[in-house]
């Protein structure tokens, strides 16, 4: 066992962490042990515990410490491997697919979602095979994935509705409409703030984009529907509350621009299910039929993709400096997609 003590520089040490996540995406294992065992040695002071920590023998850590103590940082150097890389086989890689498709959880990992170091790490557990992690990408592609952004999904989600929903539910409904020859129409409602809303875009590196906001905790509210079969899109906005009775107004409305039957979908918002809206839905049987969407399925909702396009068209990363000039920009935005139905009866290919 060592008998002095390992010091290292502020320097040397800050270069050592840089080569270590260097090593640690090539996926450079032994070279990551050797800065690993040089730091936990200068930190614990013993060559046992620093063993222990890092699951190697006191044999390892302290060759690793010798060579650093001959040669310095400059010690820590890349090698190209002798001889050809290992490949995975034609059935390795169908098992690897497999094992993507199962999830990380299911492979013993903790995390939800795969990233190239993680995938490069369960190909060296399972099939012993290193490769550079800037490679996984293109075998990933290779396989038939793609780099996606991962979305939310509430861990209360009752799948067996959504599926009878899906399977059931919806083909009744759609039946149903075509039958009375009625409006198959999706509601929601959205709300876009005077602050503003942010979104991704292009900067320098290191220098984070910055929009000016009022900082006014004020919004502009719209009521919307969209009918399936013609893309017609109601809508009504509003400044005030989203409750009953603006919902119910709205729907009064929409009534009142129609004679055909109305089959209306909707999420279960509070004030979409209170005893006023019971009553309203009750008192107009005979043309309105209302089924409830799943709990938590927006996605089921196409209408939320229309939300979606306006603030990402015409209210992300823009500055109002009044309330007014919102109202204009949601105004336009709302007029366009109401005089495009195409646009609309595009956001339904969720349902198909």
């Amino acid at each position: 066992m060592l008998s002095f003590r390992l010091s290292i520089s502020a320097d040397q040490r800050k270069a050592l962490q840089r080569k270590l996540a260097t090593a640690q995406q090539l996926g450079e294992v032994r070279l990551s042990h050797f800065i690993l065992a040089v730091l936990a040695v200068a930190h614990y002071q013993d060559t046992a515990q620093a063993a222990v920590v890092l699951q190697l023998s006191v044999a390892q850590v302290e060759g690793y410490v010798y060579q650093f103590l001959c040669y310095g940082v400059a010690g820590v150097a890349f090698k190209k491997p002798s001889g050809r890389t290992p490949k995975l086989t034609k059935s390795q890689q169908r098992e690897l697919a497999a094992l993507i498709d199962a999830g990380p959880q299911a492979c013993g990992f903790s995390g939800a979602c795969w990233r190239s170091p993680l995938v490069q790490e369960l190909i060296r557990q399972r099939f012993g095979v290193t490769y550079n992690v800037f490679y996984i990408a293109q075998l990933l592609r290779n396989l038939g994935f793609s780099f996606q952004k991962a979305r939310f999904v509430a861990d209360h989600l009752d799948q067996a509705r959504r599926l009878r929903w899906r399977q059931q539910t919806w083909p009744e409904v759609l039946r149903l409409a075509r039958a009375q020859q009625a409006l198959l129409l999706f509601g929601d409602e959205a709300s876009f703030p005077q602050w503003g809303t942010l979104s991704y875009t292009w900067a320098r590196r290191g220098r984070q984009p910055e929009v000016k906001t009022c900082g006014r905790r004020k919004g502009y509210k719209v009521f919307g529907l969209i009918d399936y079969f013609s893309g017609r899109f109601f809508y009504q906005t509003t400044t005030g509350k989203l409750d009953s009775t603006s919902y119910q107004a709205f729907l009064s409305g929409v009534l009142a621009q129609t004679t055909q039957p109305l089959v209306l979908i909707q999420d279960g918002a509070r004030y979409h299910t209170s005893a006023a809206l019971r009553a309203f839905f009750a008192q107009h049987a005979a043309r309105l039929t209302v089924y409830q969407l799943p709990s938590y399925s927006p996605d089921f909702n196409p209408i939320e993709q229309l939300w979606k396009k306006v603030k990402e068209q015409d209210t992300h990363l823009h500055y109002f400096p009044t309330f007014a000039a919102l109202v204009e920009r949601v105004d336009s935005a709302l007029v366009k997609f109401a005089d495009c139905a195409s646009e609309i009866l595009a956001l339904f290919g969720v349902l198909a």
